[in-house]
């Protein structure tokens, strides 16, 4: 039975949801889904002290440390030979969102063997599934990685023919604030699917710095605010800093559980989505609520 390292908290999430998740032996600091992951051993950690800073601050000390040159995070390379893992799952699609450059690459020529490293990068919802199906191959899990992948395409196909008969809701997805951040990568599908049109989207590419003017000139029917790395707490929190936008009803997500890790959830953000955009067509199936409502639809000339 392969021992798994995981810098990467979708793949840690893939792991356990193919019922593999006693071959994890260490995490990043990042992977808390689900509860069980926090026990393993923390094999990297963030090189930048960000608690406590404004979305803009995040933002600038992220930007320019890369413009640097250096790194985001650091690899615990002595606990990581020590583990001596037999697959390494990791990323390189986002320097922000794991260990992917050179801290990675030096910690694995520093590793005794030659472990498997499988590099998770996908961009769109096909490349997600097939994630999955490698994540299932590595681990002898393939039979129960094509049942995963099956029946989150059957829930996907099943809102999207909720909502087929529905004009499809104005949107603009946010997938960070201060600056803004339009939808990127597998997002615009998820909100396709869920029955809405987001302009200010980039199907299977890098979302992009946009303008609070340019959201407002799309004029909005709603406003989802999903800031990436963040919870439903601290996306509310942020959402209600927004001005107005007539006719808008704004709501924040949590993004790290639906949007910002592409894994199995992916299925249960388009069920997310469609609940927001329809909600006559399409009921919240299940019992908790990874969403507020920051602010209702405002009529232009209102207070």
């Amino acid at each position: 039975m392969p021992r798994v390292v995981s810098f990467l908290p979708a793949a840690t999430e893939i792991v356990f949801a193919l019922d593999a998740g006693d071959q994890l032996i260490g995490r990043s600091h990042e992977c808390d889904y689900p509860a069980d992951a926090l026990h393993l051993p923390v094999v990297s950690r963030p090189a930048l002290r960000l608690a406590g800073l404004t979305p803009e601050a995040i933002d600038d000390a992220v930007a320019a440390r890369l413009r640097s040159g250096e790194s985001l995070y650091e690899v615990d390379e002595v606990l990581l030979r020590d583990l001596a893992p037999d697959v390494i799952l990791t990323q390189d699609l986002c320097q922000v969102c794991a260990p992917s450059g050179n801290e990675l690459t030096r910690a694995l020529r520093e590793l005794v063997g030659d472990p498997i490293v499988l590099w998770l990068t996908p961009k769109t919802i096909a490349e997600i599934e097939r994630n999955i199906l490698d994540v299932g191959r590595v681990l002898d899990r393939e039979a129960v990685a094509e049942s995963l992948v099956a029946s989150n395409r059957t829930r996907m196909s099943r809102v999207a023919a909720a909502v087929a008969a529905e004009p499809r809701r104005r949107v603009v997805f946010l997938e960070w604030v201060e600056p803004f951040f339009s939808a990127g990568h597998w997002v615009p599908e998820m909100i396709t699917l869920g029955g809405g049109n987001d302009p200010m989207a980039n199907v299977g590419a890098d979302s992009e710095r946009i303008t609070w003017e340019a959201v407002s000139d799309a004029s909005p029917e709603l406003l989802v605010v999903a800031p990436c790395g963040y919870g439903l707490a601290q996306a509310t929190e942020l959402a209600r800093t927004l001005p107005p936008i007539p006719g808008a009803s704004v709501y924040a997500v949590d993004a790290n559980a639906y949007f910002a890790r592409p894994g199995p959830r992916v299925a249960e953000g388009v069920e997310l989505l469609a609940h927001l955009f329809h909600p006559d067509r399409f009921a919240w199936p299940h019992p908790h609520r990874p969403w507020s409502e920051v602010r209702a639809a405002q009529q232009a000339g209102s207070r």
